[in-house]
């Protein structure tokens, strides 16, 4: 598809570094990574007209913009979602820039995820927002952690296709593969054996260890979103987003859609793949490499399969036989993921996706001009494609 002077393009992107102790207010963490995303596009804070995050985030758009010292704002938005939510975030600001609201809008992230509130630690009531209702769905039965939340889909999908714990193992030997030669990871430098996986304490038995997790961290990080004839004139290269999209499955609720006449699949992702590829006019063959959402290892092959690289159930073999890995003809994650670089409630990835498509990634995949983001697991689901200009 030929570009215009209308597409919606990322300008510019700042990550923080992430750490396990911040040492700083999350409101810091997104001033600095709004400054380097600025400063990557060539602009100043005086230049932007929008702000946009979504829910959880501890710093409202109303509150940034006093930090920053805007001299106006005509868009600002909060999204629904936690991880789910990060692409819908694009969309939103894409929606503002492409009619007219806005001319420059700014999507963070920033949050304390290891030194302050950690997910994995268990989350209360008083943490929901305007999810409650829809946690006490799980709280009745003592399940407080998005890890036992998401435990019995993942049980049936290993069940329903002959697959365990140990087969697992390859999903995050895959991931940490690509870890150990990205300096900005928690795992550079430090392989990791099936047996290594295999060793790591239960986190929910006979589903999740340790090494299934996502690695909460301290950061943040920042997208400038803007025209491309805007962007013609600014610093670095523009990558444009083709499309994003957002959806729910039919009774969708918290992290997994428990109610589906099949909870071995991610219901939500199915929809929105199907938007997406209606949208864009493309399909799993049409990407380079992709971006999956990772909070924890089973929902990269159950997302591969969603989007069609591979077919029901056989996502872990896909991925054992090495096609996602450095190499691989379908790289995912090449910074390691959340579950090997770190955890920034999927925005990491995002990064790492504008670096590919720019040609700036330390473990840059030759060629690549298309990449597939998702975000999340379920309530709600969102992704993306991003391409070349």
């Amino acid at each position: 598809m030929p570009n215009s002077d209308t597409d919606v393009v990322i300008a510019g992107v700042g990550i923080t570094e992430m750490s396990t102790d911040s040492g700083v207010s999350s409101s810091t963490l997104a001033m600095r990574a709004i400054a380097m995303a600025l400063t990557d596009a060539g602009l100043a804070t005086r230049d932007v007209d929008g702000l946009v995050t979504y829910e959880a985030d501890p710093t409202s758009p109303f509150l940034l913009a006093q930090l920053l010292g805007l001299p106006e704002l005509n868009w600002f938005s909060i999204t629904l979602a936690g991880g789910g939510g990060a692409c819908m975030t694009f969309q939103d600001a894409a929606l503002a820039v492409r009619t007219g609201l806005a001319e420059v809008v700014v999507i963070y992230r920033a949050e304390n995820l290891r030194s302050g509130r950690r997910f994995g630690q268990g989350i209360s009531d008083s943490d929901a927002g305007t999810t409650q209702a829809v946690l006490r769905q799980v709280f009745t039965y003592g399940s407080i952690t998005p890890a036992w939340w998401e435990a019995p889909t993942f049980h049936r999908y290993l069940h329903d296709y002959g697959k365990t714990n140990a087969d697992l193992a390859h999903v995050v030997v895959s991931a940490r593969k690509w870890a150990e030669t990205n300096p900005a990871a928690r795992f550079f430098g430090r392989p990791l054996t099936i047996e290594d996986h295999q060793a790591s304490k239960w986190v929910a038995e006979p589903v999740l260890r340790v090494n299934d997790c996502c690695l909460e961290s301290d950061g943040g990080a920042a997208f400038v979103v803007t025209t491309a004839a805007r962007a013609r004139d600014l610093k670095a290269a523009p990558v444009k987003i083709r499309g994003a999209v957002r959806g729910m499955a039919h009774q969708s609720t918290l992290m997994q859609n428990y109610y589906a006449p099949d909870i071995s699949g991610v219901p939500d992702l199915d929809v929105v793949a199907k938007n997406l590829y209606r949208h864009t006019g493309m399909n799993a063959k049409d990407f380079d490499a992709a971006i999956i959402y990772d909070s924890f290892s089973p929902l990269i092959p159950m997302s591969l399969e969603a989007l069609g690289f591979c077919g029901r159930g056989e996502g872990i073999d896909f991925i054992a036989e090495g096609h996602t890995s450095p190499g691989g003809a379908h790289p995912v994650n090449p910074n390691g993921g959340q579950i090997g670089e770190g955890y920034l409630h999927g925005f990491n990835g995002i990064v790492e996706a504008v670096r590919q498509i720019r040609g700036h990634s330390v473990n840059q995949i030759p060629d690549t001009n298309t990449m597939v983001v998702t975000s999340g697991p379920a309530l709600p689901t969102s992704a993306m494609v991003l391409q070349a200009c």
